[in-house]
Formats: structure tokens, sequence, C-alpha cells
């Protein structure tokens, strides 16, 4: 796997997540409580940003913790991440992680 790969992976987990929050036929307990609220078609609009923008800063910041370019819990450090060939896939995250989340 290629640092642009894992960053890519990561970037269609978080597409993955909104869709099946926001998706009628989803059974997840985040639907359901999308459906508690009763929204208008608007504010289901609204909350579709808010998720797709939540999520956005959370695997953006986590990507950029493992490169160490953020900190994690308070801590900045720099992670040694391999895939289980051995390829080394820290270094560039911050790159791809920008062009993914914010290029999108």
């Amino acid at each position: 796997m290629t640092t642009e790969e894992f960053v890519k992976a990561f970037y269609s987990e978080k597409q993955n997540f909104l869709k099946e929050y926001l998706s009628e036929k989803s059974e997840t307990e985040v639907r359901q409580l999308i459906e508690s609220l009763n929204l208008t078609d608007q504010q289901t609009e609204i909350m579709k940003k808010v998720l797709d923008s939540s999520f956005t800063d959370i695997f953006y910041t986590i990507l950029l913790g493992l490169d160490g370019s953020t900190s994690i819990g308070g801590v900045q450090e720099m992670y040694d991440l391999k895939d289980e060939n051995g390829n080394q896939l820290s270094g560039e995250i911050e790159g791809y992680a920008y062009e993914y989340f914010h290029e999108e």
C-alpha cells in the first residue's frame, strides 16, 4: 500500500460513514437518532454538512497526528507507520490528506 492509498482509504471510510448515516435504509443507531429529530429537508441538508465537516476534521486530524504534523490527545510525535509488507506510510500523509479532505 502506498501512502496515497492509505489516505484515500481513510477518505473512503469518511464517505461511507456519511452515506450510511444519511441513508434511509440504514439501521445504524446514528441514523435512528437522526430520524428521531424529524428534520425538514433544509435541516437534513444542514445535518449532512455538520456530519461531513465533523468527519473531515476527525479523519484529517488523525492522519496528521500519525504523520507527526499535529497532536493526538496532547502528544505530538511522528509515528513509524508501515503496511504489512514493510512499506513506509508516514512522512507524506499530510500532503495527501490535504488533497483528499480539503480539495475534494
